[in-house]
């Protein structure tokens, strides 16, 4: 298995990035090329993985790349586009601890 066996999925993310993804991290270069280091690294993993798993996974922020076991010989691939941004925040800071009920308490 290789890089090479998975060149449709691969092409339909790419076409997908260039018309429906605003990324301010990659761009359609830099992604097409994260998406072959992650496809490298998902195959590696599908091919390691342990007795009784069915997964190979690779990600980065904004690329998740998941090969799965199925009934043919090459595995069903998944290449996911993760909903992230570097601008979100924790609504709270670190200095706020969170709220325990009275309930919660009296149990723990």
């Amino acid at each position: 298995m290789t890089i090479e066996s998975f060149k449709r999925e691969i092409a339909a993310a790419v076409k997908a990035y260039d018309q429906y993804v605003i990324c301010i991290h990659k761009t359609p270069d830099e992604f097409e090329a994260s998406l072959t280091s992650l496809m490298a690294k998902a195959i590696a993993a599908y091919e390691n993985r342990g007795e009784g798993l069915r997964h190979g996974i690779a990600l980065d922020k904004q690329i998740t790349i998941i090969l799965s076991q199925g009934d043919e010989a090459k595995p069903l691939c998944g290449i996911y586009f993760n909903l992230h941004t570097p601008y979100q925040k924790n609504a709270l800071p670190k200095t706020v601890k969170p709220f325990i009920e009275k309930s919660e308490k009296a149990e723990g």
